[in-house]
């Protein structure tokens, strides 16, 4: 039997997926966990395919471990939890054409490119999906240089360490454009908060009477105006 599973790298737990496959067939859960956890302990705080192969009549099983998706990969060189929901507007970070490469480099077995500069493209699609800048730049402007040939020169060099005065400069011009797009989302909402209360207003006073609306009588206030006059 074949089981794959996406686990957190060196720190699998237990869990009902596995125990209702495992546990019938007496295969100890403990032995299968401390095995993905050691197959898996190069990639702390990731999210890393495995497929367990187990052979239910020796009780024999094997751990594979596949690289870790690319989304995780990019997240975790620029130390952020997850993309932006809104790709459009904010970015969530800016990583440098070496850390693209460092990625495709451990990718490449993985992924159905042709070349490192396939792969790379490759990764920079995912930083478009992910709102991740690249350069300073977004990453669909970065994906149009590569096949100009702007970035050969790394490319084929494997270049993998970002300069710190570059790391300095991405992180700069990061915070600036943090702090932009704060204030903007903070004028939408505002926009929209105000929106919101006009519409609520606009509602209370079409559902109020006003002094000019005649008040329907109704039978009884009708008789008794009449023994009053």
């Amino acid at each position: 039997m074949q089981i794959k599973l996406l686990v957190d790298g060196g720190s699998m737990k237990p869990g009902p997926a596995l125990s209702q496959k495992l546990g019938p067939v007496g295969i100890p859960i403990n032995q299968v966990i401390q095995r993905v956890n050691d197959a898996t302990k190069s990639f702390p705080g990731l999210k890393v395919p495995v497929e367990i192969n187990v052979d239910f009549n020796t009780k024999n099983f094997d751990v594979k471990v596949f690289s870790p998706p690319t989304s995780e990969l990019i997240k975790k060189e620029l130390g952020i939890e997850k993309g932006s929901g809104n790709q459009k507007k904010m970015n969530v970070g800016n990583v440098s054409i070496e850390q693209i490469i460092s990625v495709a480099k451990s990718k490449y077995p993985n992924l159905l490119s042709k070349n490192l500069k396939s792969a790379v493209k490759t990764i920079i699609g995912t930083c478009v999906s992910l709102g991740i800048l690249v350069e300073s730049r977004p990453a669909s402007e970065i994906e149009k240089e590569i096949d100009e040939g702007k970035y050969d020169k790394e490319i084929n060099e494997e270049r993998i360490i970002t300069p710190e005065e570059k790391k300095k400069q991405l992180k700069d011009y990061f915070e600036k454009l943090s702090k932009e797009q704060d204030k903007l989302l903070k004028q939408e909402q505002a926009a929209l908060a105000s929106a919101q209360a006009a519409a609520d207003a606009a509602k209370v006073a079409a559902a109020a009477p006003t002094a000019s609306t005649p008040q329907t009588k109704t039978p009884e206030q009708v008789k008794s105006s009449e023994k009053a006059k």
